[in-house]
């Protein structure tokens, strides 16, 4: 495809809203928008270890038409690791989520609440989250990126959009992460269940409830 073909190709390219939804998800976990232009445009960069190939895949045909390759490239690491992932087109529409979620790092707009929805959760999740163990109906999410005032944020958010308890437990320190509780696991898991469930190597991250 010559470079023509490409700018009439981005030019006919059009967020839906259920992409928009997991590119939210994706930059909360370990997506990462980049720009090359000073922030006229962006590009996301999708990464996972070959184990996840299966949740990569399904990341890709949601996303086909922002992606120029035709399938996930393979990187071998120097360890001799295989990770999978993609590239989007940079594009002007990916411009306000670089101005929402990145200021010098990563953080967490004010109006989260307005950009979430539960396959973003449920993305979001798969990328940062698991059980706490095989005995416990609790989940936590690895939020160590992102400051105190970012999570209660989103805390705020879950209770107020989806009726979740979030709570902040500290890490090293000066680090925190989110953890729902057993009186909102349930509500969580029913939240994210019919996104996660299907993907094989994500399924084991969800809680069987009686």
């Amino acid at each position: 495809m010559n470079t023509k073909e490409i700018r009439e190709q981005k030019r006919e390219l059009k967020l839906t809203d259920r992409q928009r939804a997991i590119i939210v998800g994706l930059i909360l976990g370990d997506g990462h928008l980049e720009t090359q232009d000073k922030g006229k445009t962006y590009r996301l960069k999708v990464e996972h270890a070959e184990s996840q190939g299966d949740y990569v895949h399904w990341l890709f045909n949601e996303l086909r038409e922002w992606i120029p390759a035709t399938e996930p490239y393979v990187k071998v690491r120097a360890n001799g690791e295989r990770n999978v992932g993609f590239n989007t087109y940079s594009h002007a529409s990916l411009r306000f989520y670089g101005h929402q979620f990145y200021e010098k790092k990563k953080r967490i707009p004010r109006m989260i609440a307005k950009l979430i929805e539960p396959i973003s959760i449920a993305v979001w999740y798969m990328d940062d989250g698991s059980r706490k163990s095989a005995r416990h109906h609790t989940y936590n999410i690895h939020t160590l990126g992102y400051s105190k005032e970012d999570l209660e944020l989103l805390q705020d958010m879950f209770k107020k959009k989806f009726g979740i308890e979030a709570v902040m437990h500290r890490q090293k320190e000066k680090y925190w992460r989110l953890y729902i509780p057993s009186e909102s696991a349930t509500s969580f898991g029913v939240l994210i269940d019919e996104y996660v469930r299907p993907i094989k190597s994500m399924a084991h991250k969800l809680i069987t409830h009686a």
